[in-house]
């Protein structure tokens, strides 16, 4: 691995252009869905996070999206327009609201994840056991987890 200290500017480059690609790819999958509800990424972004965090509250919301919250009420304004989301006040704070998708906002988080899961399964049958931890190692190190 000490040849991995050595990487070169281009070598660097060509890391960031595939992990531009397949962003690009895996979200454009997506983009077919998210058309379908008048949604752009923001929206994806939103959805993905209720999914994997049920009940976030509106500020850990912000927090790991790292958006304005002018940016956020815009998505959320939408979110509610077409029926997706739920709020729930805080039983202790009721100034905290907690996020839920609904019935309908769960339907449309499975069929972008289903798309999406076929490309990155795919991927992943086609490595081998080492190959899938340390890409896993690595995208941890990216995003600083």
């Amino acid at each position: 691995m000490k040849e991995l200290l050595y990487l070169k500017d281009d070598q660097l480059k060509d890391i960031l252009e595939k992990l531009f690609i397949g962003y690009r790819e895996s979200f454009a999958d997506a983009k077919k869905i998210l058309d379908k509800y008048s949604f752009g990424i923001a929206h994806h972004k939103v959805i993905h996070l209720l999914s994997m965090y049920k009940g976030i509250s509106i500020s850990e919301l912000l927090k790991k999206l790292k958006v304005t919250k002018q940016s956020l009420n815009r998505i959320l304004k939408d979110l509610i327009k077409q029926e997706v989301i739920i709020f729930e006040k805080d039983k202790q704070d009721t100034r905290i609201k907690h996020v839920f998708l609904n019935e309908k906002g769960e339907k449309i988080f499975n069929e972008i994840f289903t798309i999406q899961k076929k490309r990155i399964y795919t991927a992943l049958l086609n490595s081998n056991s080492e190959e899938v931890l340390n890409f896993n190692n690595v995208l941890k190190r990216i995003i600083n987890e």
